[in-house]
């Protein structure tokens, strides 16, 4: 039996994590502080599971798991832009000394690794689609900037380790993934324009709304993490749905889809927004065999039907 921690295995992406492999058969160790308290409802179906364990703490300090690890997913980040805007110094912390901790506790147990990265290391891309050698556009003392220089610095760390300890390290470029689970309050595209609709506000859309978005449903890239752990690839690889829309046409997309009466609100376009984004998966389908299956129509209808509970709609 494998024993895998996920660092933020309350949050979206990893709550989701934590299901998956305690459907493979794994002892699931999930690690989170709890920065956002109402993420601990996304991991309440599975306490009292006899191959899951939470730990409430924060991997910013002296981390330490008893018993031995056959793999750490390193999943812990504020990700949305509302988040890392109101905990700029966390995310800093949690990128940098957070990353460091968990590639020593890796290289303590011999651990595989896996560093949840993301599409943010492209910044304000010049090149389209982005594939993992394009290196960036990152102005890094602009707001966002604390996301996109955590994650870049969490990349660096763990190369040298690779390089330098032969850890066994894997790195995800993740790029915009939705679905069950994503927090209403998220301050992303997606929950805003779902809820927005379904309360009958106005869409509330930035900028002329010609940036453009991919949108990758969470159970194809739950199935990408897996393969890329269990590949031999180091180097970075993008994982992310490459069909790419516009925001407004997203907006009006989910006010169809909720067969809503809400309208467009267009406000200023918030600092440094990326004004396209899209992945080059060719990577991950050469060396992975992955590329999503699930598309954004039927993707969307799910996710629609969590956030109706949700709102009790």
């Amino acid at each position: 039996m494998e024993r895998t921690l996920i660092t933020g295995g309350a949050g979206f992406l990893g709550s989701h994590l934590c299901e998956f492999f305690i459907a493979q058969g794994h002892e699931v160790i999930s690690m989170d502080n709890l920065i956002k308290k109402e993420n601990i409802e996304n991991i309440a179906h599975l306490m009292g599971h006899e191959r899951f364990k939470y730990i409430k703490y924060d991997v910013t300090e002296y981390l330490h798991v008893e018993g031995k690890l056959d793999n750490i997913l390193h999943f812990a980040s504020l990700a949305s832009p509302k988040d890392y805007l109101d905990y700029p110094i966390q995310t800093l912390k949690v990128g940098s000394l957070g990353t460091h901790k968990t590639l020593g506790l890796a290289k303590e147990k011999k651990a595989r690794f896996l560093l949840a990265s993301t599409s943010e290391v492209y910044g304000d891309p010049m090149v389209h689609p982005q594939p993992e050698s394009y290196p960036g556009n990152v102005d890094p003392v602009v707001p966002r900037g604390v996301y996109d220089e955590a994650k870049r610095f969490a990349e660096a760390i763990t190369m040298a380790y690779h390089r330098t300890h032969g850890l066994q390290t894997r790195i995800a470029r993740i790029f915009n993934t939705y679905g069950p689970r994503m927090r209403l309050d998220d301050g992303r595209a997606l929950p805003n324009f779902m809820v927005q609709a379904l309360k009958g506000e106005d869409i509330t859309v930035y900028g002329n709304g010609t940036q453009t978005r991919s949108f990758c449903y969470v159970d194809d890239l739950i199935e990408g993490i897996k393969k890329l752990l269990y590949s031999n690839e180091a180097e970075p690889v993008n994982l992310g749905n490459p069909e790419e829309i516009t925001i407004l046409d997203f907006a009006k997309e989910i006010v169809h889809l909720t067969g809503s009466k809400s309208r467009i609100n267009f406000c200023p376009l918030p600092q440094n927004d990326p004004k396209v984004r899209q992945p080059d998966i060719n990577k991950a389908k050469t060396i992975l065999g992955w590329e999503p299956k699930i598309n954004r129509q039927e993707g969307l209808r799910r996710t629609l039907q969590y956030f109706k509970k949700k709102l009790e709609v």
